[in-house]
């Protein structure tokens, strides 16, 4: 086609931005000043993901009356292909909101956001921890869907990663985004966009531009790369290789056999930054019980009980950055079932990390 002299080569042409993601603001772990930076690192990167083996489960909450039933269907689909990954979390979809970890609505015009893994268990059960704010159906919807399950198991957005190398032209995404369809304000678009993850945060240091996590963005908003300042970088419309990676390092196929533990027994924590170990707990008696860890070590702790062969949430610690170890002392009861998941921070000490039932 004819460029006339009104027209603007098609490399130049300002598209306008589409629906983004807003993510609400981020829970800022309290650590105490002068933990080394090898410690605080394993703290921050692991501190938003679940244990795995949680059964996460979901209620659509009131405002989803007004869904349509594909815009339902849409959701349990973008779940069901997180799953179909290969990893160890489970997602069950439960009517009441106290019954769940993830509440979602679809009220319109307050875009579509999800708190970030456990930051959601902060979240008053009378209230959403993620929502859609339009039509789910479209290829922009369904990667929206998936991208905002992908931030409950704990996912950040790809573009903020610090190693993406990207330079921004920061005033004319400022402007970009304070108009339709977006209308947000500059620190709701800094928060989002321009502000950079810490390096402690990130995990690896390659950036994924096809990851469901990376927004869409039309050319001229990036300086650099020059690929992107001119192309833009298009919608990622599915899970991609490096995000199927990158969740199956966090959320592994569960070993069925848990090793079980008894009083007075401890067991090593052989185990790297981030990743867990899981322990079943029969009790011979029913009585108090004290279980902890030993040595110099970050973990958190999540204990389960087997109700009608499901794990259902029973207590937990997180001594993540303390100094004392973790402890739970809790009454466990003859001949019932427990699973103990252990996701260990760091052994920041010089010794070894190990965990014993009392």
């Amino acid at each position: 086609m004819a460029v006339t002299h009104n027209e603007a080569p098609p490399s130049e042409v300002e598209e306008a931005a589409p629906f983004y993601c807003a993510q609400p603001p981020v829970t800022e772990p309290v650590l105490r000043p002068g933990l080394s930076p090898a410690r605080l690192s394993a703290i921050l990167l692991s501190r938003t993901k679940w244990v795995n083996g949680t059964v996460l489960r979901y209620c659509f909450l009131n405002e989803a009356d007004g869904a349509s039933a594909e815009q339902l269907d849409e959701v349990r689909q973008a779940f069901q292909d997180w799953k179909d990954i290969g990893i160890g979390l489970e997602f069950r979809e439960v009517d009441q909101p106290s019954e769940s970890e993830i509440r979602i609505g679809f009220r319109q015009g307050d875009g579509s956001w999800s708190y970030v893994g456990r930051d959601a268990l902060g979240i008053s059960t009378r209230e959403r921890t993620m929502n859609f704010g339009w039509d789910l159906t479209s290829p922009h919807g369904k990667a929206t869907a998936r991208h905002e399950i992908g931030h409950a198991l704990g996912f950040a957005h790809e573009h903020q990663n610090p190693f993406a190398g990207i330079e921004w032209d920061e005033e004319k995404v400022y402007a970009t985004l304070a108009s339709p369809p977006n209308n947000w304000p500059r620190e709701q678009t800094f928060h989002n966009i321009l502000r950079k993850l810490s390096t402690s945060e990130v995990e690896g240091s390659d950036w994924d531009p096809e990851s469901i996590m990376e927004y869409p963005f039309p050319p001229g908003l990036i300086l650099r790369p020059e690929k992107y300042h001119r192309d833009g970088i298009p919608d990622p419309v599915a899970i991609s290789k490096r995000d199927k990676k990158y969740v199956k390092r966090w959320y592994p196929r569960l070993d069925d056999k848990p090793t079980e533990i008894h009083p007075f027994q401890s067991v090593e924590l052989t185990l790297a930054a981030g990743e867990q170990a899981d322990f079943a707990i029969v009790p011979a008696e029913t009585r108090m019980y004290e279980i902890g860890t030993l040595g110099d070590s970050d973990v958190v702790m999540v204990l389960f009980e087997e109700v009608d062969g499901e794990l259902r949430y029973f207590t937990a610690e997180d001594d993540s950055g303390a100094d004392s170890n973790a402890r739970l002392k809790v009454r466990l009861f003859e001949g019932r079932r427990y699973v103990l998941r252990t996701r260990l921070y760091s052994a920041w000490g010089p010794g070894k990390a190990a965990l014993m039932l009392w």
